[in-house]
């Protein structure tokens, strides 16, 4: 229980946020004063031109209005042109029939005086030539006869008295009747001017309401000229708006982004001076505990390096030889036993008393940490063949050492060199895997969600949260 406090205030910062794994992602942009102040001049002379566009618009829609007007006034003037020739054409026609029909009565009215005229002379003719005859007398009369006490110069005298008078009568209405005809004669050349000008209207009419029209179109032009243009000048002003907006949120969402990013350091410096106090508290122990560093050194003892390639054997003639170790699958164990929660604090110590030691592939054995080797990759673009420091299995080696248990510098070994247990089963100094067959990667588990690693080149020995994805069924347990 000698850590728990310790390894309690680490496990409190880190999961006091979503944790290592979930940190404050890369900074967004951050736009200057200068950026926005840009922005909003343009959308400050994008409502002037807006607002001009707006009130062309609304000049253009009264000069629609008034034309609208015009045409209306002059489509009802060519309805008046077309009733007014309409008027004068019926009225011509009614002055034409007048016409014809008083020409007509007036060579009737002739006829009969020419009728009158022709009997009146042969009846003249034939009494001065044959005398007075009564019978004749009477029938041209139509009577029975004046009677025997007038003679022939009476009688000549009254009929021609009457002839005269008929012949009278006939020549006044002969005279009226050309009176008339005159009279319709002057209504018709008055009805054929009214519609010769009534057409003449209507055809200027036409010509008013055509120009009319034409205007119409034209403003129309203009107008939807000008809606474009507007429409044009609204959506710049909708964009610079949205740049505004934009650029306000993304130095909004910057802010934010520093508020977390502060929280984020100052917990990663809370989560590092705590894992600094832990392990200096377990070095203190580790250093203290002379009997988990004699373990650890039996163990090491005869072991060939990690790092060695060639074969380093003596020749046949040489007195000494030095010993030789090959890879375990299986623990092996030096000196007296240690099992229980002694053993585990012992292994937990062990490993955290090496927080901030430098990530060195290839590196660590059972006396602490060691120079790396080169890989041809990754680990060689870090440098790690000139650090000195752990791998992930190297720690595991240095921190079970300590209770005399020695693992093969490799995960897959590791992953079968303790009794495995399901990973949801996992207690506090197990051993968790990830990759294939354990080939990935390997960390001790200190409870509470939290795992001791050496994570990766570039890194160092520290705390991380436990990451489930990718990890393996099974974790491992030396000590019971």
């Amino acid at each position: 229980m000698r850590l728990l406090i310790g390894l309690g205030i680490v496990g409190a910062l880190v999961g006091s946020t979503p944790g290592l794994a979930a940190a404050v992602p890369p900074p967004p942009p951050n736009p200057s004063d200068s950026d926005i102040a840009q922005a909003q001049t343009q959308v400050s002379a994008g409502l002037g031109q807006v607002s001009e566009l707006i009130n062309q618009v609304a000049s253009a829609d009264q000069q629609l209005a008034q034309l609208d007007n015009e045409v209306a006034v002059k489509r009802e003037d060519v309805n008046r042109a077309l009733v007014d020739l309409q008027n004068a054409r019926s009225a011509a026609d009614l002055a034409a029939s007048v016409v014809g029909a008083s020409q007509q009565a007036l060579r009737d009215a002739g006829a009969q005086i020419e009728l009158a005229q022709k009997d009146f002379d042969k009846y003249a003719r034939s009494s001065y030539t044959q005398g007075t005859n009564v019978s004749a007398i009477s029938t041209y009369l139509g009577a029975q006869g004046p009677g025997d006490v007038l003679d022939r110069a009476q009688v000549l005298k009254l009929l021609a008295t009457s002839q005269n008078a008929v012949l009278e009568g006939l020549q006044r209405a002969r005279t009226a009747q050309a009176n008339k005809d005159s009279a319709a004669r002057e209504a018709k050349q008055q009805a054929d001017v009214a519609a010769d000008q009534a057409a003449s209207k209507k055809s200027l009419a036409e010509q008013a309401i055509a120009i009319a029209r034409s205007a119409l179109q034209d403003q129309a032009a203009k107008k939807a000229q000008i809606e474009s243009n507007r429409a044009a000048a609204q959506a710049q002003l909708d964009a610079a708006r949205g740049n505004v907006a934009g650029l306000e949120g993304q130095r909004e969402a910057y802010a934010t982004w520093e508020e977390q990013k502060r929280a984020e350091d100052a917990q990663k410096a809370a989560i590092a001076a705590a894992a600094r106090e832990a392990a200096t508290q377990a070095a203190a122990r580790v250093a203290a505990n002379e009997a988990a560093r004699q373990r650890a050194a039996e163990l090491a003892a005869g072991q060939r390096a990690h790092t060695t390639i060639e074969d380093d054997s003596e020749d046949e003639d040489s007195a000494t030889t030095t010993p030789k170790s090959t890879p375990k699958s299986k623990p092996s164990t030096s000196g007296e036993d240690l099992t229980g929660s002694e053993a585990i604090e012992t292994v937990i110590d062990r490993g955290l008393s090496q927080i901030g030691v430098e990530y060195a592939w290839g590196g660590g054995d059972e006396e602490g940490p060691t120079l790396g080797i080169r890989d041809g990759g990754v680990a060689d673009s870090y440098g790690d063949f000139n650090k000195v420091g752990f791998d992930c299995s190297g720690l595991m080696i240095y921190a079970f050492a300590g209770i005399g248990i020695s693992l093969p510098h490799y995960t897959g070994y590791q992953y079968t060199a303790g009794e495995q247990v399901p990973s949801e089963e996992m207690q506090r100094g197990d051993m968790i895997f990830w990759g294939p067959n354990a080939s990935q990667h390997v960390a001790l588990y200190l409870g509470d969600d939290q795992m001791l690693e050496a994570p990766e080149s570039g890194d160092v020995v520290k705390i991380s949260p436990v990451r489930w994805d990718g990890m393996t069924p099974y974790a491992v347990r030396m000590v019971s």
